[in-house]
């Protein structure tokens, strides 16, 4: 009683595509997996973004260390 059968899920399965048709399931489909593609892409440019801003703020340490040491 704890979890559904396969067939279960079949019927479930038909039923939603009775409702909705299989037009607009396909338009959903194709949404869901466009949103996933550009949630990945912006998850990439994040984080070169962030590498890139970590970079910089480590030369910039070290340029300050380097005139810190000339000055003295």
């Amino acid at each position: 009683m704890g979890s559904f059968s396969i067939w279960h899920w079949l019927i479930v399965l038909v039923i939603v595509m009775l409702v909705f048709g299989t037009k607009k399931l396909r338009n959903i489909g194709q949404d869901l997996g466009g949103a996933v593609k550009g949630f990945k892409d912006g998850m990439k440019e994040a984080e070169g973004d962030s590498q890139k801003i970590g970079d910089a703020a480590s030369k910039q340490t070290i340029d300050a260390e380097a005139r810190e040491k000339n000055k003295s």
